[in-house]
């Protein structure tokens, strides 16, 4: 009885406490120092271990990029079927490289062709012969032939190689070079347009604070991060979402590796769509229905988990998609800390300090679960009348149940003694 009026108490010391009173100095943990001859002597495959033990694996990185490698594809021709996206998602050496060598193959190609059909025709014997029509004027080698090959396809024509009509197999080249030196030219042309209006960069000025905080909101528990845009032209129709990756097993014992499992950001009351003029600290409520509803701050410690925040919208100067990313393990989760607020009011118009865009604070907030919190606050709340009611009806129907045990009993003993003293009574009639 002791224990619970002091957990009520404690909890009720804390809902009626002011919550702007923060913590300014945060306590310092000193750990205990070895002496140098069992430092010296401890092995370094321990040390080694242990450091690979607190390391977590990210799924994603702090940049965005997703940190999973493909292995063992063996239908690699499925990326030739879409070469279009293939070559859109190499990197830019590789892109121009095969830029530059398409374009040169196709030429030296043609430039081959157009000096063998000169070649079987003679015309290369001909050459000064003003009686001899050849099939292109002034083609006299392999090297005129790749020059008049580029003027062809690239549609230069400076008028010093033209081709005569006494070469139908030399109009026929001439068509096809043109035909599909126009499908080269749409093809490359509009892969190096689409690799250079990709929205990756835009995403490069779309920040996350670099922690994530556990606080008190509004009375309950809140998960919050911070976003914000740096530049002006703003990121139309944005919208966030949260996932947390972490490994589980089910009833039946199947383990799922890195389960993926939503968590609401605003979701049911439209939070969730931002207007991303400034930075928004993004709140997740941790209820009933939250990941987070049975982790208290000892069990955070202890979790391997990851949230992955995906920040999408379109870029109002292009109309393209664009997506970003980030994520929080658990030690970039702090618990009891605010952010700092980084918004001003100066003279007519409004300021952001990105400087403080990272900063936390440290404020008053309960180590425990949001689900013993719900419950201590509900058992907080409960009127002084009504629990000792409760507790008086509870000890009458004690007392009443011992009092009709006992009746029982002692009606039992009188029965049995009924008994003993009929069977003597039969015992000396016979």
């Amino acid at each position: 009885m002791n224990e619970r009026a002091v957990s009520y108490y404690q909890v009720d010391i804390f809902i009626n406490a002011p919550m702007e009173q923060d913590v300014e100095s945060p306590a310092t943990i000193r750990k205990p120092k070895l002496p140098k001859q069992v430092r010296d002597d401890l092995p370094k495959q321990l040390v080694e271990k242990d450091q690979a033990k607190k390391k977590i694996q990210r799924y994603v990185r702090k940049d965005g990029k997703c940190n999973v490698h493909h292995g063992n594809v063996r239908e690699t021709y499925r990326y030739l079927t879409d070469i279009f996206t293939t070559l859109v998602d190499l990197k830019w050496r590789f892109n121009l490289f095969i830029f530059v060598l398409v374009y040169t193959v196709t030429w030296l190609f043609f430039g081959f062709m157009w000096w063998l059909i000169a070649y079987v025709r003679g015309d290369l014997e001909h050459i000064g012969d003003n009686q001899w029509t050849p099939c292109v004027n002034n083609l006299n080698g392999f090297v005129s032939a790749f020059l008049f090959s580029i003027e062809t396809e690239t549609t230069i024509g400076y008028g010093h190689r033209v081709i005569t009509d006494k070469c139908p197999e030399g109009i026929v080249l001439l068509l096809v070079q043109s035909v599909l030196g126009s499908i080269v030219n749409a093809f490359m042309v509009g892969c190096m347009f689409v690799k250079i209006s990709q929205p990756k960069k835009r995403a490069e000025t779309l920040v996350f604070s670099t922690n994530a905080v556990i606080s008190m909101r509004d009375g309950r528990l809140c998960l919050m991060f911070r976003v914000g845009d740096l530049r002006n032209s703003h990121i139309v129709e944005a919208s966030i979402r949260a996932k947390l990756i972490k490994s589980k097993q089910t009833k039946e014992g199947e383990f799922i590796p890195l389960n993926q499992t939503d968590m609401n950001v605003g979701y049911d009351t439209g939070d969730d769509r931002l207007f991303l003029v400034s930075p928004l600290i993004i709140c997740h409520e941790i209820n009933q229905h939250s990941p987070f509803w049975e982790i208290s701050k000892a069990h955070l410690a202890k979790e391997e988990l990851e949230i992955v925040v995906i920040l999408e919208g379109m870029v109002e100067a292009t109309g393209m998609t664009c997506q970003a990313r980030s994520s929080y393990v658990s030690s970039e989760i702090k618990w009891g800390y605010r952010f700092t607020p980084v918004l001003t009011l100066e003279d007519g118009f409004y300021e952001v300090d990105y400087n403080s865009f990272h900063e936390i604070y440290e404020t008053n907030t309960p180590s425990c679960s949001a689900r013993e919190l719900a419950e201590m606050t509900a058992r907080a709340r409960l009127p002084l009348t009504w629990s000792v009611a409760s507790k008086l009806s509870q000890q009458g129907a004690l007392n009443t149940g011992a009092g009709q045990e006992e009746d029982d009993h002692t009606g039992l003993e009188q029965t049995e003694r009924n008994g003993d003293i009929a069977n003597i009574e039969s015992e000396s009639k016979v």
